[in-house]
């Protein structure tokens, strides 16, 4: 007889088993959690690193020209096999039969070309670069004696319009003419390994969406915008609208053309009062200004026949704190008159605002300022008119205002390729001292608290930035009054910044809800802010209530002012 002990065996081993599943569910998952609780509050760090590690693509494999990607490896624009027609056409036997069956074949063919191209005496002919592969099979089927195909390279983008400025375009032979295709093109035909980009194609879409956004709900032509880490000098996102698609960028008309300008780099602007900062910025470093020295606003400034305003006029003497976060005209003017045109033009020299900057891209705007600078230039350029740079520039020196007084180059590739390390190594300088640096982050971040740059704020966030409009010029001559760029320019967080973001709308309209107004604090402002709000979300950047030691001793430092 079996006993009692032998028969419960079966179901203590399953007791058991059961037990060991249980423990190892409550490991598994109590693992899981616990990296999610790491993840969303301890491990708080922006997450802009580079995630990709090159490799040998198979498109540098098979063909000469290699791949482009992100700082994460997406793939940007890389290199396809594609078939292309030929004819010799002493081998055609009947021309007009040969036209008529090509052009049902492929209704884009032109028949007057076709039969031009095969009657030729010659025995090599393009007739149709790059085509799909159902096109050749029915081309192929025809049966036509005398048409060949032959493989060729084709370049290929995936993300299309995403990138389209800054990727550019090659031609029809693969060359590049255009962004980062041209600046690079013989780097790209002899290196064994994929050109990465700082891009984060995250941020680029974030970017692009806003400003497309901006666009519509404003009725503007255009905008750009452009988002770059002030400590490396990394671009992580540049965008310019109109956009195109550089797998069919062909197209001479005005509007094709206007599409492929890259606003960024090549467009020159007059910035506005964004170079309010570089005005005060100067003169707090030249020690010709304190921060509790005041000026008076009370009346416009006249200089000769010319009359200097406000746009919002407070009426009343301003310190130089006031002065930048109110956006006085009269009260920089003052500041800039009593420092010297001598003194302000050598620091936006220093700061890569009169000089053509060395960038990644093949498309480059020259800076246009006076070639005089009396009484009157001085004062208009130290509220930005009368000068003109590009966005890549403005973003450049606001990086060196922000991030302790370093002018950095800013780069396209990533830091560790040699083709950036050489652009770091020629053109980074100090440009200020880093006490003059800390003193400007906060009085940016005095103009987001309180003043004109309130509609950035992001409940959770310190920041820091400066609004900007200006009326476009004519070519005629003068300003056009209705004609604005309104812009913004943003720092974060303000304590230590991490990120400089820059936002630019092309001639918006006032609208019911700006109640008639199109500045920059109105229109570019608060699309920065929604950047700043989705891109903190993607990249982990934990809100300002977690405070680290060095931010609770700046807080405090700050309360008892500048």
């Amino acid at each position: 007889m079996v006993s009692a002990k032998k028969r419960k065996k079966p179901i203590d081993i399953m007791r058991d088993r059961l037990l060991f599943v249980a423990l190892f569910c409550c490991f598994f998952y109590g693992i899981v959690a616990w990296r999610l609780i790491d993840v969303a509050v301890f491990n708080t760090k922006p997450r802009v690193e580079y995630a990709y590690r090159p490799t040998k693509s198979v498109s540098s494999v098979k063909f000469g020209r290699m791949d482009v990607v992100d700082r994460h490896g997406v793939l940007l624009a890389t290199t396809l096999q594609t078939p292309s027609l030929y004819a010799n056409p002493r081998q055609i036997l009947d021309v007009e039969e040969a036209v008529t069956k090509l052009k049902k074949a492929e209704p884009s063919f032109d028949k007057k070309e076709l039969r031009k191209k095969l009657s030729s005496d010659r025995s090599f002919v393009w007739l149709y670069r790059n085509i799909t592969p159902s096109q050749q099979y029915k081309i192929n089927r025809l049966g036509i004696v005398g048409l060949h195909f032959q493989n060729e390279e084709h370049r290929f983008y995936p993300k299309e319009s995403l990138l389209s400025h800054l990727l550019g375009f090659t031609n029809i032979d693969n060359k590049g003419i255009a962004g980062i295709e041209q600046f690079y093109d013989e780097e790209l035909r002899r290196r064994d390994l994929p050109l990465v980009l700082t891009i984060d194609t995250r941020l680029q879409h974030m970017l692009r969406q806003e400003l497309l956004k901006a666009v519509n709900e404003f009725t503007a032509i255009g905008a750009s915008g452009m988002i770059v880490n002030p400590k490396t000098g990394e671009v992580l996102a540049m965008v310019s609208l109109p956009d195109f698609n550089p797998n069919n960028p062909t197209g001479s008309d005005q509007e094709s053309i206007f599409a492929r300008f890259n606003r960024n780099t090549l467009g020159i602007y007059e910035m506005g009062s964004t170079f309010k900062m570089f005005t005060i910025a100067a003169a707090l470093d030249r020690k010709t200004v304190t921060l509790e020295k005041q000026y008076d606003t009370t009346q416009p400034l006249r200089i000769g026949k010319y009359l200097i305003r406000d746009f919002k006029p407070k009426n009343k003497w301003l310190n130089v704190k006031e002065i930048l976060k109110f956006s006085s005209n009269i009260g920089v003017a003052r500041i800039a008159l009593e420092m010297g045109g001598g003194n302000l033009k050598v620091f936006l020299k220093d700061l890569g605002l009169l000089d053509a900057p060395l960038m990644g891209v093949g498309e480059v705007g020259l800076p246009t300022f006076p070639k005089r600078w009396g009484d009157i230039q001085t004062a208009t350029i130290s509220y930005g008119h009368g000068i003109a740079v590009s966005p890549y520039q403005l973003i450049r020196a606001v990086s060196a205002i922000v991030n302790g007084g370093v002018l950095k180059p800013l780069i396209f590739v990533r830091p560790d390729d040699p083709l950036a390390r050489q652009i770091i190594a020629d053109q980074e300088k100090r440009v200020m001292s880093e006490k003059t640096s800390e003193r400007m982050r906060k009085l940016l971040a005095d103009v987001v608290e309180n003043g004109t740059g309130g509609k950035v704020k992001v409940p959770g966030f310190r920041i820091g930035g400066k609004t900007g409009t200006a009326e476009k010029v004519k070519a005629s001559g003068g300003y056009a009054k209705k004609a604005l760029l309104s812009s913004f320019v943003a720092a974060f967080p303000i304590d230590d910044p991490q990120y400089v973001i820059f936002v630019m709308v092309d001639e918006p309209k006032g609208t019911k809800d700006t109640f008639g107004y199109a500045t920059g604090g109105w229109v570019a402002a608060p699309v920065v802010g929604n950047v700043i709000k989705k891109m903190s979300s993607v990249l982990g950047i934990a809100p300002d209530h977690t405070f680290s030691p060095k931010q609770i001793q700046y807080r405090r430092k700050n309360r008892s002012g500048i």
